[in-house]
């Protein structure tokens, strides 16, 4: 690289550091005590206990501290007693559920009402416990069913603090049903602005209300909480945020894998340090499936020329390893996430593609416009650099390895409607048509919850960022 290139590229990223000098507000609210990195993930949170409602209604039980287990119903989910006011409380919940996109139907409201006015305690019991674990399941894991989930491969921990029979107890010793299901909706502002939309739709718009529902059931299947700070990208929307506190502080322009098999799954990761220059290992799929290898290993000077380095093992097998520089595939960030689909967020050379509307180009990866501002930002409220320091790591050239001190949830989701970087309600297109199967389920009667947590679908490493 000539002198006069290094200038312009000097004077180009230091006008990147001033572009996140804004950042540098958050570094000393970021300081750490600690070298360990500390997770800023957010800790599983019981839904807080409402306080007791008196009540003066009649019950069909005893009433005591703690509600008795009932062995004698074989049903899936524990059995609890039920006072009639508590049913009654739990009728108006399920009644009412359409508010959350769900169905009330699927929740036997004529069975337990049957209940009620039967006056039967076991009976009551039976049905109130079913109802409610029912209900409870669906709100706080999501309606949709994971063969229905497609490409889907977050785990969602809210089950870990809020088991089942925890929030029956809950529900039944503060007499607050209502208040307990209702704590189990999700945190983010997107979750509420989408059940405020629902509720002003007519029923007659029945493909819009449809869209809404699908897109608060996907909110359901994340984790309750998000975390203090998270980046989260929308992938039909081709965005990334950067969030602080549900606010976005920074976004981005994205390009995300084509339509058919390269198509970017949903996953959560974290992030465990941010690259600057990197290397790129390319896969087998393009040194021995397309050639490359070969062509590279029996001329050195070529693989100079074009930025590889290049090695061949024993066995025969070659690596070819690109290095850093501004013809690098991975561009001058990479965002350190590890996952089992090989999916990072990173920069590219090709910058120019940002330019277009439709930006599903990549083969999965998600690509980042202003990228070294963003691992710039990222290392000041994780790893406590000043931007400064930042760019001068950025104008080394070398491979250059962050390590967060405190480590970062990202988000690669796929939501279909939902608030754009400006905070307005929108729809975006079914890029990869992963809506069809989640209307068909909310279309076709409620499945038991067996207590899946993971995706059984095939694993398949989209490592390849051309």
């Amino acid at each position: 690289m000539t002198a006069g290139k290094t200038m312009q590229g000097s004077k180009r990223v230091q006008s990147l550091g001033r572009g996140v000098a804004l950042a540098g507000l958050f570094t000393s609210a970021m300081a750490l005590a600690a070298a360990q990195p500390q997770s800023i993930l957010p800790s599983p949170a019981s839904v807080p206990a409402p306080n007791p409602v008196p009540t003066t209604a009649p019950t069909i039980a005893p009433d005591t501290t703690a509600p008795k287990i009932v062995p004698q119903v074989p049903l899936d989910e524990p059995v609890v007693q039920w006072t009639a006011s508590d049913a009654r409380a739990l009728l108006g919940v399920i009644e009412g559920i359409d508010a959350d996109g769900l169905i009330p139907a699927d929740y036997e409201p004529a069975k337990l009402r049957s209940a009620i006015t039967a006056g039967d305690p076991a009976a009551l019991s039976a049905q109130a416990s079913k109802s409610f674990a029912w209900l409870a399941e669906d709100m706080r894991d999501g309606r949709t069913r994971f063969d229905a989930r497609l490409q889907w491969f977050v785990v969602d921990t809210d089950i870990d603090a809020n088991p089942t029979t925890a929030l029956l107890s809950r529900a039944l010793e503060s007499h607050d049903v209502p208040g307990v299901i209702e704590g189990l909706q999700p945190t983010v502002p997107d979750y509420g602005e989408l059940k405020g939309l629902l509720a002003v739709t007519p029923a007659s718009s029945k493909a819009k209300r449809n869209l809404i529902r699908i897109n608060m059931d996907r909110w359901r299947w994340l984790p309750r909480q998000l975390g203090k700070y998270y980046l989260l990208t929308n992938v039909p929307e081709f965005q990334l945020r950067l969030t602080v506190d549900n606010s976005i502080i920074r976004s981005y322009r994205t390009i995300v894998g084509k339509v058919g098999k390269t198509a970017t799954p949903q996953l959560s990761a974290v992030v465990q340090g941010v690259v600057f220059n990197p290397t790129w290992t390319v896969p087998q799929s393009i040194v021995k499936g397309e050639g490359l290898g070969a062509k590279l290993i029996g001329n050195p000077a070529s693989a100079l020329r074009q930025g590889y380095k290049v090695t061949q093992a024993k066995n025969g097998m070659i690596t070819v390893v690109q290095q850093p520089g501004p013809g690098n595939s991975l561009g001058m960030i990479k965002l350190d996430m590890p996952n089992e689909h090989a999916i990072y967020i990173h920069d590219t050379p090709s910058r120019g593609l940002f330019a277009q509307p439709y930006r599903a180009l990549s083969h999965g990866c998600v690509r980042t416009e202003r990228a070294a501002e963003l691992g710039i930002t990222m290392a000041i409220l994780g790893a406590g650099q000043t931007s400064t320091q930042g760019v001068d790591i950025v104008n080394s050239g070398k491979y250059t390895r962050v390590p967060m001190t405190k480590t970062f949830p990202v988000y690669i989701m796929y939501f279909t409607m939902a608030s754009d970087i400006n905070g307005k309600m929108g729809t975006f297109p079914d890029l990869y048509s992963r809506d069809g199967a989640v209307l068909a389920s909310f279309a076709a009667p409620r499945q038991a919850w067996t207590g899946q947590r993971q995706s059984t679908e095939k694993v398949v490493k989209l490592d390849n960022p051309l």
